[in-house]
């Protein structure tokens, strides 16, 4: 059986990142859109290689949100944060091995099953672009859907909604400062692993039905070739005779066997290894020799600065962007990229970095928090102690309902502390010196991760911004080359 293409990726479109949905949009779908947003156009009526291109909407959607320029500006005017998330993106492969039709009806089927009956917008694109140096055919189709969610009454919905923290009484957690303690919970599952695993096998079993249905030897799986696993000829078994006979030293016929089959196990794992590693090999040499030398950032922002200034309507504002563009060099130079791989290299690193460190601190800030609470409670215990101990000497009646009343406020939070300390004495006492030590470590921990992660956050946003002029140029670039292949195609035919 031949292992067909299979390739499922999903990223988001988010402001922080210098990305437009109604760019991102026009791009996939080869249209002309203008961005409310930023007040631009963004024009791909020339790229090559759109197959068609359309909307799929809920039932309770707007109907106008069935305009590609109406639905994405609504959803930027929908986000107000500078660095909003936007949107899913979604990269799928098609099958060489059916028609264009089929791959359309198949992505379509799957579109309206496992998004649309989400209540997702989906806004979706089919590209076959053309083959390179006589290669094997790419096509493949784009998904744009809002992160934002459409509610029954038409409107946008919100992505999260609060969760508070509740005590064993059910009642709201206040912090230090008085304000109610919550966790963000997302209103939907779109971006959970569990969903993604989901939609990855039933797009692998759509496909695979359509192998069936057409009588192909060939099938896709959405497993990782890990998860896959390697096959093994099994071992026979052998009995306690067999494995008495081979302790005394006497060979057996299955013992023999076993030997044989433990040995061309060996083999073909060193073998599968090496075919791996041949074939990643070969396919890397083939990159290698068929790509011409991709330009370096230095040449890719000096073409980003070159189209700015050609737009530039005084000395002033080229002189400026002469200035960026030195910047930008020096700070590359030191840094030791060079490439757009290099580029990517270090974003993914430093994004790492911080992802690491932003978790450390989150989770030393709620440890903060616990113990604020819990050395809030102590000095509540250790205020009313005397108090309620007084109370339990008081005999009569009328005396204790007098005493109660003047000391009720004191009374009411040592009961309370009572109950939230349950458990947490060490001896007979509460560890509040061990607490305050704690704490005093955590804040001084938490505050050399702020110092770490202020130089990560100022490289990253340089980065990114470098990382936004060279898509630009990327864009433009491929938009050119579509052109020229199409006036080729045309004067050839």
């Amino acid at each position: 059986m031949t292992i067909a293409l299979y390739h499922f990726h999903v990223t988001q479109i988010k402001r922080s990142a210098g990305q437009s949905a109604v760019a991102a949009a026009a791009y996939r779908s080869g249209e002309k859109l203008h961005s409310e947003y930023y007040g631009e156009d963004s024009d791909y009526t020339r790229k090559g290689g759109v197959i068609c291109s359309e909307i799929l909407l809920p039932s309770y959607a707007p109907p106008e949100y069935a305009d590609r320029e109406i639905l994405w500006n609504a959803v930027e005017k929908a986000e107000r944060g500078k660095n909003a998330q936007l949107a899913y993106s979604f990269d799928i492969a098609l099958q060489n091995e059916f028609s264009m039709e089929e791959n359309i009806d198949i992505a379509r089927q799957f579109l309206l099953e496992q998004f649309v009956s989400r209540g997702m917008v989906v806004d979706f694109s089919v590209h076959s672009p053309d083959k390179e140096n006589g290669g094997i055919s790419n096509p493949h189709f784009h998904v744009m859907c809002p992160i934002r969610p459409i509610e029954p009454d038409g409107k946008w919905g919100n992505k999260q909604r609060r969760e508070y923290v509740l005590d064993e009484d059910g009642n709201r957690i206040r912090d230090e400062a008085g304000n109610y303690v919550f966790n963000a919970v997302p209103t939907t599952d779109w971006g959970s692993p569990e969903t993604l695993e989901a939609w990855r096998q039933t797009w692998a079993d759509l496909c695979n039905a359509k192998f069936a249905e057409k009588g192909l030897d060939c099938r896709i799986d959405h497993r990782s070739y890990e998860r896959q696993g390697v096959e093994q000829i099994p071992t026979q078994h052998e009995g306690p005779t067999v494995r008495a006979m081979e302790a005394k030293g006497i060979r057996t016929d299955k013992g023999d066997l076993n030997r044989w089959i433990r040995k061309t196990n060996a083999m073909l794992r060193e073998a599968t290894q090496k075919i791996a590693a041949l074939i990643d090999w070969l396919k890397a040499v083939k990159t290698e020799l068929s790509k011409s030398q991709p330009p370096t950032l230095v040449e890719l922002l000096s073409a980003y600065y070159d189209n700015r200034n050609k737009g530039a309507y005084s000395n002033k504002a080229r002189i400026a962007n002469l200035k960026k563009l030195s910047e930008a060099v020096s700070y590359l130079e030191a840094k030791r990229l060079y490439t757009a791989d290099d580029l990517d290299e270090a974003l993914h690193t430093m994004q790492g970095k911080i992802d690491t460190l932003k978790k450390s601190a989150s989770g030393k800030q709620v440890r903060i928090k616990e113990l604020d609470e819990l050395l809030r409670m102590a000095d509540y215990y250790k205020a009313g102690k005397p108090v309620a101990d007084k109370l339990k000497t008081i005999r009569f009646e009328k005396s204790r309902q007098k005493y109660k009343a003047e000391h009720d406020d004191t009374l009411r939070l040592f009961y309370m502390a009572e109950r939230k300390l349950k458990g947490q004495a060490v001896d007979g006492k509460l560890p509040a010196a061990s607490w305050r030590a704690e704490k005093a470590r955590l804040e001084t921990e938490y505050r050399d991760l702020q110092t770490e992660l202020t130089p990560l956050y100022v490289d990253t946003k340089k980065l990114w911004a470098i990382h936004y002029s060279i898509y630009e140029v990327q864009h433009e670039q491929e938009r050119q080359n579509a052109a020229v292949r199409q006036k080729k195609q045309e004067i050839e035919h």
